[in-house]
């Protein structure tokens, strides 16, 4: 069980010295709390900790500020940039020119490959709502999922009716799903209630150890199996290079770069990106996960896809 060790204004402040920090249920209502109050959740642990994938995103989306102790000084877990405490908040150092020494220190494990494909998702006002999350998780793991909750560690055994019985009863909910298959997986998806439906946007993770790379030649086929069945709205893929346990530790360990992004429909794209018609899907090639290069022809894509 948790306990607030700090509470000011601006901040809500919970040390955490064990060595994997999850998204327990404590610590998710704690969040819900401080974004209700105006405060931010700030999360201190030891440079020996690592953080669950659902607690990095949150992270990673504004929801926790994740605070590494290392010695007498601080630095923020994801950003490596060195901070101080000013009696209300943790706060960039102002005269602080590069990385906190912690955060260039060696990571603890061989870094893999983190393969992330991010689908968005329209459900009608009836039906099934893990279909998607099944068949990304099928097609990546050859396995259907093995649980599902709010929360870590999860709570229920995979079931498609409980989990839409779950979703459907609120106008927003934030799950998670873990998978089964011969390397760690998981995905964190976010639903929301709209007129006539659903929304669903689903990260689907896979960890790769180094001598295990991702199977990206396999990519347009993943797409055409999607398309057969019930094509999302959008498909972005990416790779970040990370522990294959999908734990992240508070060290730099490399940036994330796109690969591919497949849209509904006979779309053109941007003169000189690659693309290919797969069933009512068009697939475009980004980059190969490593470069960030990657990243123009991404944004590229998006202003064209929205002009």
């Amino acid at each position: 069980m948790s306990t607030v060790d700090a509470l000011t204004d601006k901040s809500m402040v919970v040390l955490q010295d064990r060595p994997v920090v999850a998204l327990s249920a404590w610590l998710a209502d704690a969040a819900r709390e401080c974004a209700g109050t105006g405060r931010t959740l700030r999360l201190v642990t030891s440079l020996e900790s690592r953080l669950t994938l659902p607690l990095r995103a949150m992270a990673a989306a504004g929801g926790v500020q994740w605070v590494v102790r290392h010695g007498d000084s601080y630095y923020e877990g994801l950003t490596g940039r060195p901070l101080r405490w000013d009696g209300a908040a943790f706060v960039p150092v102002p005269e602080a020119r590069d990385y906190a020494p912690g955060f260039t220190t060696r990571p603890a494990a061989p870094v893999g490959m983190r393969l992330s494909l991010v689908q968005h998702v329209r459900h009608g006002a009836d039906g099934d709502l893990g279909g998607p999350v099944v068949r990304l998780l099928q097609l990546l793991t050859g396995k259907p999922p093995l649980g599902w909750g709010p929360a870590e560690p999860l709570e229920n055994p995979w079931r498609p009716d409980r989990f839409t019985e779950y979703v459907r009863g609120r106008a927003a909910a934030q799950v998670i799903v873990a998978g089964d298959g011969p390397r760690p997986a998981q995905a964190t998806a976010a639903f929301g209630a709209v007129e006539g439906g659903v929304t669903e946007a689903t990260t689907v993770t896979v960890g790769y150890a180094p001598e295990d790379p991702p199977p990206l030649r396999h990519l347009p086929s993943l797409v055409a199996s999607l398309a057969a069945d019930r094509p999302p709205a959008s498909l972005f893929v990416q790779l970040t290079p990370g522990r294959a346990d999908l734990t992240t530790e508070p060290r730099w360990t490399g940036a994330a770069a796109p690969v591919a992004m497949a849209v509904a429909g006979e779309v053109a794209g941007p003169a000189g990106l690659p693309a290919q018609r797969i069933g009512p899907m068009t697939l475009f090639t980004l980059g190969d996960g490593r470069s960030p290069d990657g990243w123009q022809r991404h944004q590229a894509l998006l202003q064209h896809l929205r002009g």
